[in-house]
């Protein structure tokens, strides 16, 4: 038996609306964890998270609706093959990690986008949950994870306490500043990731420093000290999003 034909005489209208709800539902779950990485400026934000979450409940609806026409032959298919109905959605957990690869890069000593490249990976498993019908494990398991994800960047410990930025700026004597200047980051308890130190055209000296700092270091405090230093042409601070 064909499977549109199987479908004509066995799925009914209301059975049609289920997939279509499980489908919906699972727009809303990629949408609750995207809004967090769309608020803080994230490549994955809201749309991708969406689209993940979506496509991964289509292909697990079809992967368990999509050959029930073989269950009237025991699944196995007109050539003696058995059909595995668990392969479009074994292929989602793995397939989906080419999205992830994307939003890891490596930035100085820091490696950004790993929470993201997780969170994308999770949201494709909320979608196969939502496809295959088990709405309270996907929706408790959307909770869960948009929770984390609030509550840990406002709640902030251990590698997540710490944060990157970035100073550019000109000065005037050079020789007589950068010890005082080292000396001030050690003050906010930061690190230097990277220093490049070269001399303008114009006789200054340019700073180009990356630092690794607490995360309560905010960019007031940064911008105020450079401002106080009359010794410095120009500057700006480029706090990590």
């Amino acid at each position: 038996m064909a499977l549109l034909e199987y479908f004509t005489q066995h799925i009914t209208i209301e059975q049609y609306l289920d997939f279509f709800i499980r489908i919906l539902v699972a727009c809303l779950c990629g949408a609750a964890i995207g809004y967090e990485r769309s608020r803080r400026l994230k490549s994955a934000g809201l749309r991708t998270h969406i689209i993940v979450c979506c496509a991964s409940a289509l292909m697990m609806i079809i992967s368990k609706y999509g050959f029930i026409d073989m269950a009237l032959t025991n699944g196995m298919m007109p050539d003696g093959l058995r059909a595995d109905p668990a392969r479009i959605a074994a292929q989602v957990v793995s397939g989906i990690s080419f999205l992830g690869a994307g939003v890891i890069f490596k930035h100085g000593s820091s490696v950004k986008g790993l929470t993201t490249a997780a969170g994308i990976w999770a949201t494709a498993g909320i979608g196969l949950a939502i496809g295959a019908g088990m709405y309270v494990v996907g929706l408790f398991s959307m909770v869960v994870i948009a929770l984390l994800q609030f509550l840990m960047h406002k709640f902030k410990f251990g590698v997540e306490s710490w944060t990157t930025g970035r100073m550019d700026f000109n000065i005037r004597e050079d020789a007589a500043f950068r010890q005082s200047f080292l000396a001030q980051i050690d003050k906010w308890k930061a690190q230097v990731e990277e220093i490049e130190i070269t001399e303008a055209e114009d006789g200054t000296f340019h700073y180009d420093v990356a630092l690794r700092m607490p995360s309560t270091l905010n960019v007031e405090t940064m911008v105020q000290y450079l401002t106080d230093d009359k010794r410095i042409t120009r500057f700006s601070v480029t706090p990590e999003v």
